[in-house]
């Protein structure tokens, strides 16, 4: 028996990729809609105690301006996630993220700021940019991707997000060992494709077990007029856009600008994204304290680094390599934290080493609308925000945020 389906007007977007309507009093989270229709949804979390319902929008009974053909239909109702945005035109895309970090600032910082989504350099239809591909196999060894909220998996025919270099169709196509998972990556300027299923290379002519086997890529981007190499783990972290080097870097180098001083501190450093370009912008008589957890990516780091000895870098968790003190004082810090945000225990050590300026590198906008707020609370104030589009059909958004003291 079909689902019951609920006819909802749709209201304001909300953080997460998906809009805010109510039904007979009660809030329902809808995804695959746009403000302003009236959808018909399918419930897809309706407890009835909850404090609010989940839904699907499955009909549109009166449509959006920004609503187009869903680029990627995979990712539409009961499918995978990593998509949740393809039913919208990219302006709409861009406009969606602008109200959701302004609302996130507002509620959570108290500030009133409106801040334009820009595209990433080089971006045209916002398909085909993904460097990095995760899949996972299903029982009838066919590759695909978990469904939204769900462990079950959904094969798939086609990745659209995915760049041209790493063929997926043909990773697609082929059958694999039940349960396996397969990490697909196509490096920017450097290296040639890499694919390892469960961490171990795998050819043409099959697992390649050799001790010597390529795990690694070369990563080359363009960073305020110069071209930097960065080594990385095959399944390590790198951003996955294939201009976010660029435009981060770009970003971050700009924001340091004349105020690096002496001391920069890098926290949440991996591989050395940051690290490097800000090693040329210290320049010899300077300094760049780099803190990373992981230790793979501190090894990368160390690497790519090698020329500069005016790096320092200290392996640990952020909080307590801060509070371990291996510098008392910072011109500036750039951080870069997980998705979860720095969070309090961070921030008052970051303010504990005085800075002139933070900042402030965020995957999202509500993590680091609550950071603002606590570096608000140490006399920092949010003087600059830039926000990037780094990950088109998805609700995902880029911020670099710049805090002076004072």
């Amino acid at each position: 028996m079909s689902p019951e389906r609920i006819t909802l007007e749709v209201g304001p977007v909300a953080h997460g990729g998906h809009c805010v309507a109510r039904h007979e009093g009660r809030v329902v989270f809808v995804r695959h809609a746009l403000p302003g229709e009236t959808v018909r949804a399918v419930l897809t979390e309706a407890a009835e105690g909850a404090s609010f319902w989940r839904a699907d929008a499955v009909e549109v009974l009166q449509s959006s301006a920004d609503r187009v053909v869903p680029a990627w239909p995979a990712a539409g109702p009961g499918g995978v996630g990593g998509g949740e945005l393809s039913h919208v035109s990219l302006e709409g895309q861009r406009r969606w993220k602008a109200a959701v970090v302004a609302e996130q600032l507002s509620r959570l910082a108290h500030l009133d700021r409106e801040v334009p989504v820009e595209a990433a350099p080089g971006e045209t239809d916002g398909l085909g940019w993904r460097t990095r591909v995760e899949l996972v196999v299903g029982r009838d060894g066919r590759a695909g991707m978990h469904r939204f909220r769900s462990h079950e998996i959904a094969p798939l025919d086609s990745m659209p997000l995915a760049v041209p270099e790493l063929d997926v169709e043909s990773l697609l196509a082929r059958r694999w060992t039940p349960g396996a998972r397969l990490t697909a990556v196509a490096p920017v300027g450097g290296d040639g494709p890499l694919l390892l299923v469960d961490g171990l290379p795998v050819t043409d002519r099959g697992p390649d077990r050799r001790p010597t086997a390529r795990r690694a890529v070369r990563e080359v981007a363009t960073v305020a007029g110069r071209q930097y190499r960065w080594r990385v783990a095959g399944d390590g972290f790198w951003q996955v856009h294939r201009s976010a080097a660029t435009a981060l870097a770009g970003a971050v180098v700009d924001a340091v600008g004349e105020r690096a001083g002496g001391t920069v501190v890098d926290l949440y450093s991996g591989a050395g994204l940051f690290t490097l370009p800000l090693a040329d912008v210290v320049g010899g008589h300077g300094r760049v304290v780099a803190v990373e957890g992981d230790a793979r990516a501190v090894r990368d780091a160390r690497r790519n680094v090698h020329e500069h000895p005016q790096v320092e870098l200290h392996l640990g968790p952020v909080k307590a390599v801060l509070a371990s003190a291996p510098v008392s004082h910072a011109d500036v810090v750039v951080l870069d934290p997980p998705r979860v945000g720095a969070g309090r225990a961070v921030v008052d050590g970051v303010a504990a080493l005085a800075p002139e300026r933070i900042v402030y590198v965020a995957c999202d906008p509500a993590a680091l609308a609550r950071d603002l707020g606590y570096l608000a609370g140490h006399g920092y104030t949010l003087s600059g925000l830039r926000a990037f589009d780094l990950f088109p059909m998805t609700h995902h958004v880029e911020c670099v945020a710049v805090v002076d003291r004072g």
